[in-house]
């Protein structure tokens, strides 16, 4: 009994693992071919997210845009986030000024999740993430996540 619940365990360790180590990858891959810091970028409605950790996502709008959003803390939840709002100012995303939420539907009763202050934005060079071969942005738009507002 022991034996078969070590067997079972095995793999779902090893995929959990698998997925953290892919994410540090796919983090230190948009730090490498993102830019300088800039103020802002403008929001439109057809933003993808990709998380990369709790504390980080990349943002595109088609497939030339693309932002590096780095968060003043860890945000709960981001890493499985499905889809998010980031709040704007006449269409404007400011860093220091803006934020991350999470959605999601939590039971009945349930906090909602807090807003997550966006602490630094960075151009992301799209065709050097491409090179990379970590599929960050190699998803159809109904497989990446959803910016809603």
């Amino acid at each position: 009994m022991k034996n078969s619940l070590v067997l079972l365990l095995v793999p779902l360790l090893l995929t959990a693992c698998a997925h953290t180590s892919g994410t540090a990858d796919r983090l230190e891959l948009a730090r490498a071919n993102a830019g300088a810091p800039v103020d802002s970028f403008q929001y439109s409605r057809n933003l993808r997210f990709t998380p990369l950790g709790d504390q980080a996502l990349a943002v595109r709008a088609g497939a030339e845009q693309g932002y590096l959003l780095e968060l003043r803390t860890r945000c709960d939840s981001l890493n499985v986030a499905q889809s998010i709002a980031i709040t704007n100012a006449g269409g404007q995303v400011r860093a220091g000024q803006d934020s991350v939420r999470v959605l999601s539907r939590p039971p009945r009763n349930a906090p909602r999740h807090p807003l997550c202050r966006i602490d630094t934005i960075k151009p992301l060079d799209l065709d050097g993430i491409r090179a990379g071969n970590l599929e960050m942005y190699e998803t159809q738009p109904e497989e990446a996540g959803a910016v809603q507002e």
